[in-house]
């Protein structure tokens, strides 16, 4: 323990307390803040509280603090903690719970939903410094909290960049080309059409498991050109009723995300939301094609249509038309795109590396402040 501190529970000094609350007071447009569960903050009409508090929802699974200054509503599985003692900083108190709140993880009771009782944040021991050598240590956090949240920005800001260069450089690949031919995608492929998933996918671990890879439009979503990874197989009476797509195959989802786009790194079967596209190397350049469809994502997108969510149907997709140049010209268009996409994805690395250290330069900091043995 260092000279001067002392262990106090939390419930020694202050007052915490549930709000009493439904989700269903929550309004849109509500003159105060309203926490609930969940990590959105929402508004009400009503306020419980008028105070500087800190807020921790009573279900969950991270169970991460929240500060707030003002009135403010409170759901009935929330809590607040406020009306700190005289020698007792709630800023302090408030970055101690921020490196501390695995604590709540590990006491929270219940199989599926985790939840916190009153008597876990009572409990809580916190290593309680003299006055003035809490709000030094407040100010200190503040400066290097500061400095780490404006440097992760910067980071932030270049990655953003870096996606924008590659983005700016395939819209001028497509917007300067001139004297290209247009075609319909069934014009240049060999197969074109909706997948088939009337057989159930089973995982890969299940009994009726299957040796044929499934394809979802999360995964073709989710995929860096290529998809390379799946979770659920067809056996051979899925198979049967559905096709295996080969390896180079140009997965297009047509229902909720439309659009995304990604090839096929083994062969798989895909269901009905997606189309498949094997490209004729005769007639266009696999990879140009690609390109071309991310290039054209968002004009696809403005073609969704339905209630519960967008999707174009085949008939409208195999209508459209895209420019196309000579495939010398398109295998010249790829190596470029393919070495600027190689380089920009070495710039994201990079900034995405910085962004999770300093991170851990924040829970380094927190951890060396309120170490006490």
């Amino acid at each position: 323990m260092k000279k001067g501190w002392e262990i106090k529970k939390l419930g020694e000094v202050c007052e915490i307390s549930t709000g009493k609350s439904n989700t269903e007071d929550a309004i849109e447009d509500g003159q105060y803040a309203f926490f609930d569960r969940s990590k959105i903050v929402k508004r009400s009409s009503k306020y419980l509280f008028d105070c500087n508090a800190i807020i921790v929802a009573g279900e969950g699974q991270t169970f991460l603090p929240k500060f707030y200054s003002g009135k403010f509503d409170l759901h009935q599985r929330a809590y607040a903690i406020y009306n700190f003692n005289k020698n007792v900083s709630i800023h302090y108190v408030y970055k101690y719970l921020i490196h501390f709140h695995k604590y709540f993880e590990e006491v929270a009771v219940g199989a599926t939903a985790k939840s916190l009782r009153l008597r876990h944040f009572q409990d809580l021991p916190i290593p309680i410094p003299p006055l003035p050598e809490q709000n030094r240590i407040v100010s200190i956090l503040d400066q290097c909290f500061s400095a780490i949240d404006k440097a992760k920005a910067n980071a932030k800001q270049n990655l953003k960049n870096t996606r924008e260069l590659f983005e700016s450089y395939l819209q001028g690949v497509f917007e300067n080309g001139k004297g290209w031919e247009v075609k319909r995608l069934k014009d240049i492929a060999l197969v074109f059409g909706r997948g088939k998933s009337k057989h159930r996918p089973r995982n890969w671990e299940g009994l009726y498991g299957g040796d044929y890879p499934f394809i979802q439009t999360g995964e073709v979503r989710n995929a860096n050109k290529y998809v390379l990874e799946y979770t659920q197989t067809y056996n051979d009476v899925g198979l049967a009723q559905s096709k295996l797509w080969k390896k180079g195959t140009i997965c297009i989802t047509i229902a909720a995300n439309i659009a995304e786009t990604a090839i096929l790194g083994f062969d798989a079967c895909i269901p009905d939301s997606i189309i498949g596209l094997q490209v004729d190397p005769k007639k266009a350049d696999l990879d140009f094609t690609y390109y071309l469809l991310q290039y054209f994502k968002s004009e696809l997108q403005k073609l969704g249509k339905g209630s519960a969510q967008d999707n174009i149907n085949l008939g409208t997709f195999e209508n459209q038309y895209f420019p196309f140049p000579s495939t010398k010209e398109q295998q010249l268009i790829v190596r470029q795109l393919d070495a600027l996409r190689a380089e920009t994805q070495k710039l994201e690395a990079v900034y995405q590396k910085k962004v999770v250290s300093l991170e851990e330069l924040r829970k380094s900091v927190l951890q060396k402040t309120f170490l006490t043995n």
